[in-house]
């Protein structure tokens, strides 16, 4: 059996290169690089006022509202969410999350059907100059 404590993970923290609104802190809890067969996991917290980030993702997201209030976009359409939500992002569709609570929002990630997920942003991040997150490259 694996068990991951989402209090206890080691957060990585993601700023935009251009874009210092676009900050979160992140982990990968449960990738192939786990074991994981036939999906993926990403846990991130985002301070009040700062966003995800538009993106795509390689395969579909279930988000799962741990605390928080978000403003959460998928394709054209917008929508606040708070603690106890789940909000679907299908594969390939441009999503964003924003804080607009006034306390840390804490997301957990579900992707389906995959256990390596790619991530194209729509801006950079730093530290890692890239734009892309490809879970297949993460130890």
């Amino acid at each position: 059996m694996k068990k991951i404590n989402l209090a206890q993970l080691d957060l990585t923290e993601f700023t935009g290169k251009d874009d210092c609104q676009q900050h979160c802190k992140a982990a990968f809890p449960l990738i192939a690089v786990h074991g994981s067969l036939q999906l993926a996991s990403v846990y991130f917290e985002l301070a009040p006022g700062d966003n995800l980030g538009r993106h795509t993702d390689s395969a579909e997201e279930l988000l799962v509202i741990l605390d928080g209030e978000l403003t959460v976009s998928v394709g054209n359409e917008s929508g606040i969410v708070k603690k106890g939500y789940v909000v679907l992002v299908p594969k390939m569709v441009p999503h964003d999350l924003l804080n607009s609570g006034e306390k840390t929002a804490k997301v957990l990630g579900v992707f389906g059907g995959a256990n390596n997920i790619v991530a194209t942003f729509e801006k950079e991040w730093l530290p890692t100059h890239s734009r892309v997150v490809d879970t297949a490259l993460l130890q």
